[in-house]
């Protein structure tokens, strides 16, 4: 017996001391491996970090004009392990910020380590809300973004959200540059997780977004909403859209898309525009936003004509003398095929059919090009492809497969109907028919700068050179300073300047609905391009002519923006140098 008893023992003085040993390990390995591991957890424990919002980067137009900035405003949160007087801090926080006692009561009685009650709250009503000394309420300095010219190229610029994110246009492709970087205060707290009064604080300073230097011109943008605002009225027109760009390099001056949006006020609709429906409101909200120039595709028309002249002079199947019969239509299989001069143009040059927009005419080029020499002028002019703008949402053309394209098809083409694409990749492929043949990337976006002014990046865009020759260019050049000296775009000229162009009149789908798209594209000076716009109309009200209501448009724009931008006179009216 006496035997078992000291083996039961030994048995259990082992286990003891096996325990012990493994528990002596196991603090060591805590106390020396793990010991900054558990010294972290520890200082979570008592420390609580707060963000302190970094100023979003301003953007500036090419002047240096403050177009998009900031505000100082202020966020006020909640923490629910300091808050003494939940009921209390309700009602004072509900009467200041306007906000319905029941939302604020979700978050007050929250167990969480911070809510945030209301973002961008304006300094007067914050500061009335820290002479209340709420225990558990925090009063944070934020930014808010503010618009000072509060519509002005709204759907380029777009907006920020609620914590000051990009959210469409500009503000959204240049987030990650124009954001910064947010810092932090780290303060002590006791074990209920209060903080101590007067402890140490750690502060991580923030880091400002850089700014965005732009090409769009202020003064241009307002030249051109002016006009736009003026021709919508007047024709009673659903919207009217307007690109002023440098053809050279891509840079755009102004961007509009008449009517535009109170930037400052981005969410706001008309009392006939509220929806119960959210997803109806959403799809108001949408359309409102809508950059049309980028975002839709529409059957360009007569504008297009130049890209079918292009490619006759390209692959040399038609020259400026040569000859042409229009009897006001062109039979082909078996379609008729109408020119917009019921009685025809009769006898005349290529030169002249440019100058009248004679359908027969580019129906007879189009067919001499053929399906492959469209194709491969449409490809090389970047109408098969985005035009890499930097902003989001950009449309796709909408073309038929090649192999679908019979006679009729090719004849349509060649005068802009049944194909589609968006304003802005047309006046890019005609930029590249003026400017020599550089195909160029429109873009807004130059030069990004730090807050202490110094210049952090300039942005380079894609270029393709030669994608036509420079002899075709020359000639385009000659033919539609043509147009507007003596031809459909006559509307358009302006006493002592060469400015070339060409105006169109497209139907809008479905056919027979009555509805038009009225355009016209200029350009200027006619033999050395700097500036090139194009301005639609769409659904005007009355007489629908591109180069009746459309062209004198562009002319208003031109008037003022030539000679602002150094473009003076080229000859006197007897034709002498000035």
């Amino acid at each position: 017996m006496r035997t078992k008893a000291k083996k039961r023992l030994l048995l259990v003085v082992s286990m003891v001391f096996t325990g012990f040993l493994v528990v002596t390990i196991r603090l060591s390995y805590v106390m020396i491996a793990q010991a900054d591991k558990y010294l972290s957890l520890a200082k979570n424990l008592h420390q609580r970090d707060r963000e302190i919002k970094a100023p979003r980067g301003n953007i500036y137009d090419r002047n240096g004009v403050n177009i998009a900035s900031n505000k100082a405003v202020y966020s006020i949160s909640v923490i629910y392990s300091q808050v003494t007087d939940r009921e209390k801090v309700i009602k004072i926080l509900s009467e200041n910020l306007l906000i319905d006692e029941s939302l604020i009561r979700k978050k007050v009685y929250k167990n969480s380590v911070r809510e945030k009650i209301k973002s961008n709250v304006e300094k007067s009503i914050a500061d009335r809300i820290r002479r209340y000394k709420l225990e558990g309420i925090k009063v944070d300095e934020d930014y808010k973004r503010v618009y000072p010219y509060d519509k002005l190229a709204s759907k380029v610029l777009g907006f920020t959200g609620g914590d000051n994110q990009g959210i469409l246009g500009l503000e959204v492709f240049y987030d990650k540059y124009l954001k910064g970087k947010t810092g932090k205060i780290r303060t002590l707290t006791d074990g209920k997780g209060v903080e101590i009064d007067g402890a140490y604080e750690e502060r991580e300073e923030p880091v400002s977004g850089n700014d965005l230097y732009t090409s769009l011109d202020v003064n241009l943008q307002n030249y051109a909403v002016q006009a736009c605002r003026k021709v919508k009225k007047e024709k009673k027109a659903k919207q009217v859209s307007m690109i002023l760009m440098n053809p050279q390099n891509g840079e755009i001056y102004a961007m509009v898309n008449e009517p535009e949006y109170n930037l400052n006020k981005p969410f706001s609709l008309s009392a006939q525009k509220r929806a119960r429906n959210s997803k109806k409101q959403q799809e108001y909200l949408n359309k409102k936003w809508r950059n049309s120039c980028l975002n839709d595709t529409y059957e360009p028309g007569s504008v297009f004509k130049i890209i079918t002249a292009t490619a006759g002079l390209e692959f040399s199947k038609v020259q400026v003398n040569d000859h042409f019969n229009c009897p006001g239509f062109r039979i082909v299989e078996d379609r008729k095929i109408r020119c917009h001069k019921v009685g025809g143009h009769g006898s005349e040059t290529f030169k002249e059919g440019v100058m009248n927009s004679c359908n027969p005419v580019f129906m007879d080029v189009g067919a001499r090009v053929g399906v492959d020499g469209m194709y491969q002028t449409f490809k090389k002019l970047g109408l098969f492809e985005k035009t890499g703008i930097d902003l989001a949402g950009e449309a796709s053309s909408i073309m038929h497969q090649k192999k679908n394209v019979g006679a009729v098809e090719l004849a349509t083409m060649s005068f802009g109907q049944s194909i589609q694409i968006t304003p802005l990749q047309l006046l890019r492929a005609v930029s590249a028919v003026i400017n020599g043949g550089k195909l160029v990337t429109p873009h807004f976006g130059v030069y990004l700068q730090t807050q202490d002014g110094t210049k952090q990046k300039f942005f380079t865009y894609k270029t393709k050179k030669h994608v036509i020759k420079k002899e075709t260019s020359e000639t385009m050049k000659e033919l539609l300073e043509a147009v507007v000296s003596d031809g459909s775009g006559k509307n358009c000229k302006i006493e002592g300047f060469s400015i070339g162009g060409k105006t169109a009149t497209s139907e809008k789908l479905p056919r027979g609905n009555g509805k038009y798209i009225s355009s016209f594209l200029g350009f200027a000076k006619a033999k050395n391009p700097t500036i090139i716009g194009i301005v639609l109309i769409d659904e005007p009200y009355g007489t629908y002519y591109g180069g009746t209501i459309a062209a004198p448009v562009m002319k208003s724009v031109f008037k003022v923006a030539l000679p602002y931008m150094g473009i003076y006179k080229e000859y006197t009216p007897d034709k002498k140098e000035p």
